[in-house]
């Protein structure tokens, strides 16, 4: 045989050898238990699935060599606004522990943006998996998210960002990765064992459950701290004046609120010396660098809008005010790089000249038409009402969410 055609032969037995393997594969799916949103203290279930799929040349079993998962956070700052502590310092400490705990074969944050400031430990999830054609094979990753774990987060300075990577190799290939998003919610407090006294009218647990009140999950513990902190309506009221006298009387049901609730305020015009012409109210988060991490001295904090009410107020004796609070935001926290606080911004438009109301004769008819001026002088009175937001049930949260709870991959 010519060797010419001998050596064409071995190359397109390899060539096709190699194809076949190509085509067979091992699918990978990961699903989490309960959506995709989560608060710090619970833990996170993830259903792991593994479907040989191989070829229809093929009938060989297939392997993994192992499957490791593990969960990690990101932290992306930019670089305009945010500059981290040198070498030596608390921070830059903790990002050095993090890389030496990441210091193996499998970095669940390889190609991902930014620095992993959190990652808990690397669970195997099996070793020298085989898999005969068809067969299909299930494990549950469980892990519980630190108490003192970072939110979720997009800011204009952080952002902070939860993924579970799963990890997998075959003999002779490359590691390849495998990510669900996920969201964090942090409630303060949940580590002091005096917040769980609450009152018994806003206890969650079911009472036809034998044993309930000593088998409560963080979860409704969590939940039972948030009914507790916002139910309780203590009427806050405000004196609003410029100058020139009292403009308003501002009137707040109570200081903390649940995502996904509605702010409601009423505002009485009625002994105020100061006409009122218009005024508006804007739900604002305010993002404040540390100073330690701010890249120059005198910079500002960022403020972002989330929702406004506006309404013309003039001869009105009494107003409200409705604002939604989003079940996308971040409620109010604080790390060594950022702090997110939450505020009420007020603008009052105020005549600087008396507004005569209209009077009706008495023998004029009750559709007479009061015509206002055609322009007054006017000044504009600003005010910020700090307020205090926090988390929801996630699984409200997790209604809203647009994360995806599976993702799948061939290996």
């Amino acid at each position: 045989m010519d060797p010419s055609a001998q050596s064409l032969a071995f190359w397109s037995k390899i060539g096709k050898e190699t194809m076949q393997r190509q085509e067979d594969f091992v699918s990978i799916e990961a699903a989490l238990n309960r959506g995709s949103v989560y608060l710090a203290g619970e833990a996170v279930e993830c259903t792991v699935k593994f479907r040989c799929l191989p070829s229809s040349a093929s009938r060989q079993a297939q392997s993994l060599a192992w499957v490791s998962a593990q969960i990690h956070c990101q932290c992306h700052i930019s670089e305009s606004k945010v500059q981290l502590p040198v070498p030596g310092h608390r921070l830059s400490t903790e990002y050095e522990n993090i890389r030496d705990l990441n210091n193996t074969d499998f970095i669940p944050s390889r190609g991902e943006k930014g620095d992993c400031v959190f990652s808990t430990k690397p669970k195997i999830l099996c070793c020298d998996l085989q898999l005969l054609p068809g067969q299909c094979k299930t494990v549950v990753y469980r892990e519980t998210i630190p108490k003192d774990a970072p939110p979720s987060y997009r800011g204009q300075a952080v952002k902070y960002s939860y993924k579970i990577t799963i990890g997998a190799q075959r003999i002779g290939c490359p590691i390849k990765l495998l990510r669900v998003p996920l969201r964090v919610l942090v409630l303060y407090g949940l580590g002091d064992v005096s917040t769980f006294n609450v009152d018994e009218e806003f206890d969650t647990t079911n009472p036809f459950l034998a044993q309930s009140k000593t088998q409560n999950s963080l979860l409704d513990l969590a939940m039972q701290v948030l009914m507790t902190v916002t139910s309780k309506k203590s009427p806050n009221t405000y004196n609003i004046s410029n100058a020139e006298g009292v403009v308003a009387r501002f009137c707040l049901f109570k200081p903390a609120f649940k995502l996904g609730e509605d702010i409601i305020g009423t505002i009485d015009f009625s002994q105020s010396t100061v006409p009122c012409l218009q005024y508006s109210v804007v739900l604002q988060s305010e993002e404040q660098v540390s100073e330690e991490c701010r890249r120059r001295p005198d910079q500002t904090a960022a403020i972002s809008s989330h929702g406004k009410h506006q309404e013309f107020c003039l001869h009105l004796q009494k107003s409200h005010m409705i604002l939604p609070i989003p079940l996308h935001v971040t409620p109010s926290f604080i790390t060594d790089i950022v702090c997110l606080k939450w505020r009420l911004h007020f603008q009052f438009i105020t005549s600087k000249e008396p507004v005569h109301e209209h009077v009706i004769p008495a023998d004029e008819s009750e559709s007479a038409v009061w015509q206002g001026p055609e322009s007054l002088p006017v000044d504009t009175l600003v005010w910020n009402l700090p307020i205090k937001i926090l988390p929801t049930n996630p699984l409200q949260a997790a209604c809203a969410s647009v994360m995806r709870t599976n993702n799948t991959m061939k290996c």
